[in-house]
């Protein structure tokens, strides 16, 4: 009997540890990819998979309070630091799963994150929306400033959104940019010039 049991237990084992080992893999690359250690100087790189990486990376953070829906656009690559522009999709989609997470409280229901990417007048745009709270009309102005945080003490550093500022406009030459509304949700935007490195150059000279 217990010969019967291994050889029905043994199989289901193997498989589920194959999958445990499947998943750590996943989550190391994706690490990996977001860290990018290496990539200090701007170098062409893949919009899309880092989005992919990012979203793994943060997926302990979404999970319990949105889902998540993707629509990556054929894009080209773009001249840029990723580990950087890493930083700034995962603090976006912190921001995002926070937003939701307090209009849960409300609702108690689930809410949804959706990543965009698409190719617009020689630039990638991407877009990270939430059916979030939303952002209150008379601190929009606010939101970019150092230290500015509507977040509980420990929850936030009010550095997020500043330093994602400063690197997709000071050091990619491109904009970030958000439309919200109380209720529904807010939409962040990044545009990169396909080469960010040259155009963050050209602004910084002139």
């Amino acid at each position: 009997m217990d010969v019967d049991y291994l050889m029905e237990e043994i199989p289901k084992a193997i498989e589920q540890s194959l999958d445990g080992v499947t998943r750590v893999a996943t989550l190391v690359r994706a690490m990996k990819d977001f860290a990018h250690p290496e990539a200090k100087e701007k170098a062409a790189a893949d919009i899309n998979q880092a989005l992919r990486s990012t979203l793994i990376v943060a997926r302990n953070e979404l999970k319990y309070v949105a889902d998540v829906e993707t629509e990556l656009g054929n894009v080209s690559p773009v001249v840029c630091n990723i580990g950087e522009l890493n930083q700034v999709f995962l603090n976006l989609l912190v921001n995002a799963a926070h937003a939701i997470a307090e209009a849960k409280k409300l609702t108690g229901e689930k809410g949804l994150i959706r990543v965009r990417t698409w190719t617009e007048e020689e630039a990638v745009l991407i877009s990270i929306s939430d059916t979030g709270c939303g952002i209150a009309e008379n601190i929009r102005e606010k939101v970019f400033n150092p230290f500015f945080t509507t977040k509980a003490i420990g929850r936030g550093t009010g550095q997020g959104l500043a330093i994602a500022r400063s690197i997709v406009v000071e050091m990619h030459g491109g904009t970030l940019t958000f439309e919200s509304e109380v209720g529904k949700g807010t939409t962040f935007y990044v545009r990169l010039p396909l080469d960010a490195g040259a155009k963050a150059g050209k602004e910084k000279h002139s």
